[in-house]
């Protein structure tokens, strides 16, 4: 998905994690449609991101999850009702 089809939710995402992560693959992708329904599921806010980027090299999941929630901040609560993260562990240009 590119930035011109972005809602104004996932702009600020998107910008949220190129501005810290600088990653070489990002996907953002919402799911709040999959959604319908559940109670937290009324103002959208249920995400898929694909990311690799630089930063992740050498590092567990767990640590690179916590780089993108760091990243997110406040969006967290206020933006993203449900993340899920799916890690790309070949972070070469083009390959995600």
């Amino acid at each position: 998905m590119n930035g011109a089809t972005d809602s104004p939710r996932m702009a600020r995402i998107r910008a949220r994690l190129t501005q810290a992560l600088a990653p070489t693959c990002l996907e953002l992708i919402d799911d709040s449609h999959q959604h319908a329904g559940h109670a937290g599921a009324r103002q959208g806010g249920h995400f898929t991101v694909r990311i690799g980027a630089p930063g992740f090299a050498g590092k567990r999941p767990l640590e690179c999850h916590r780089m993108i929630y760091v990243a997110l901040g406040e969006l967290m609560q206020t933006d993203i009702h449900a993340l899920s993260i799916e890690l790309l562990t070949d972070t070469k240009p083009g390959t995600g």
